[in-house]
């Protein structure tokens, strides 16, 4: 009658400890140590349903994202939406303008918000990818193309 009852509860408790409580090793957690990784590696995480999708392990960033380093995201994302860094998926360059726009508007904003807060680095860097973001959006815009590019 117990066991009927932890039946439909639809779970167990297993102790995977690997020292019993008087501190000796148990034998059987290399089994289960192997078992569970299985079960890990067998699970669904979410969106792996997507046929697109790919888990990739990465180790955790060594650095600390810094402003420098997030300027550059948004600066590298603003590239990429005015076609100027291929799709890693499909090694094709697209162009979204309204994308960019708005990752360039960003950028702006944070200029705005930080003025007088910044170190000289920084605000140099800040400031030099605006004006080279605002004159490659304003020149796709207007229809026209960079020389060798």
């Amino acid at each position: 009658m117990e066991d009927e009852k932890e039946e439909r509860r639809g779970f167990q408790v297993r102790d995977r400890r690997r020292f019993s409580e008087t501190g000796e090793a148990r034998e059987d957690t290399e089994a289960q140590a192997t078992d569970a990784s299985k079960e890990a590696a067998a699970t669904p995480e979410a969106g792996a349903s997507d046929p697109g999708f790919e888990r990739v392990d990465r180790p955790e960033a060594a650095e600390p994202v810094t402003f420098s380093t997030f300027v550059l995201g948004l600066s590298t994302q603003a590239l990429f939406h005015l076609g100027e860094i291929p799709d890693p998926v499909t090694e094709q360059a697209t162009r979204d303008l309204v994308a960019a726009k708005q990752v360039i508007d960003i950028l702006g904003v944070l200029r705005e918000k930080t003025r007088n807060n910044l170190q000289a680095g920084e605000e140099t860097l800040l400031d030099s990818v605006l004006y080279d973001l605002r004159m490659r959006y304003v020149e796709l815009a207007r229809g026209g193309t960079k020389e060798g590019r």
